[in-house]
């Protein structure tokens, strides 16, 4: 990794996730590249305004791109994109990665560390969970209403625990500059499977249900049904030899209980008519599950029920 002073960092989807957390690290100094798609226009003219919990503030300018081969090489290139655009990173990260950096992927869901690996190799790769409750109000514009923390892990193959290495905390380090607390994490399998605890029941139920979180945690039947499915992803990770406490799952409720009123990042995808990130987020994990032979059959009900909601919406744009 460079020196602090050189390091540069590239955004990969400069949306609700890549657009607030690389303002916060532009806002303490450190050289940011933002790679744009329909509001390309208007940031690079306007910059990025930051609406938050914490104090708004305003980058009236940015280094904007709306082509990642115009991006410099970088130390760090951060995946901030949808998982339902992963097809496009092949052509995307060679060029911005340099050959000694780390593209840390900021996604939801499980086995994406394994994608991007195939690209740069295996010793470029670092998994970033997020808990972050943020969303994308207008072109540059990000609401951030609670939430902001980060666990990091370094990646190896077949998800085998990387421990702490140097350059984590080197990432580490800039981000806690920049207002965003980090967890490290020895093993990223494990931080996947905790991450999953909160999207697949949050994220699928939000859209089956045409709920946000506090009414899913209001509401008995539904909160128990958070329960159960957070249950079996427990059961999910305990297949993979990952151990998740009772204890978290309270922690995970409790958090979500004290939460500012959330549409998730899922819901919101389903109301604009986006793909969603069923796969990614319920499709490999219950896929990894089932293949050592652990049945998951609230999970596997759920995923059929976003598979069906998904074609539909896709169906609904075609006709449009």
């Amino acid at each position: 990794m460079a020196p602090i002073k050189a390091r540069r960092y590239a955004i990969l989807g400069t949306g609700a996730l890549g657009g607030y957390y690389g303002a916060c690290l532009q806002r303490v100094g450190l050289e940011v590249h933002f790679l744009l798609h329909r509001d390309y226009q208007h940031v690079r003219e306007q910059g990025l305004v930051i609406q938050s919990a914490d104090g708004d503030f305003t980058l009236p300018y940015v280094n904007a791109y709306d082509d990642a081969a115009k991006m410099p090489a970088c130390d760090v290139v951060i995946v901030a994109l949808k998982t339902t655009q992963n097809h496009l990173l092949c052509d995307m990260l060679l060029p911005v990665v340099k050959d000694n950096g780390v593209v840390l992927v900021l996604q939801n869901g499980l086995g994406i560390e394994q994608e991007v690996a195939a690209i740069v190799g295996s010793k470029r790769v670092m998994g970033g969970l997020c808990f972050l409750c943020s969303n994308k109000v207008g072109p540059g514009h990000i609401h951030h209403l609670d939430y902001k923390q980060i666990t990091l892990g370094e990646y190896l193959p077949d998800y085998q625990p990387g421990g702490l290495t140097e350059r984590m905390r080197q990432i580490a380090d800039d981000f806690e500059r920049a207002g965003i607390p980090i967890t490290l994490a020895e093993d990223l399998l494990l931080a996947r499977w905790q991450k999953l605890v909160w999207n697949i029941p949050y994220n699928g139920l939000s859209v089956v249900l045409d709920a946000t979180t506090n009414e899913l945690m209001a509401d008995q039947y539904t909160r128990s049904l958070v329960e159960q499915l957070m249950e079996e992803v427990v059961a999910g990770a305990a297949a993979t030899a990952r151990k998740i406490s009772d204890r978290f799952i309270q922690t995970m409720l409790d958090y979500t209980e004290k939460m500012t009123p959330y549409r998730t990042s899922m819901k919101i995808d389903y109301d604009e008519r986006r793909p969603l990130e069923v796969e990614a987020i319920v499709g490999n994990p219950l896929r990894v599950a089932t293949a050592v032979g652990t049945n998951l059959p609230l999970i596997s009900m759920l995923y059929r029920q976003l598979k069906f909601l998904n074609v539909q919406n896709h169906r609904f744009n075609s006709e449009q």
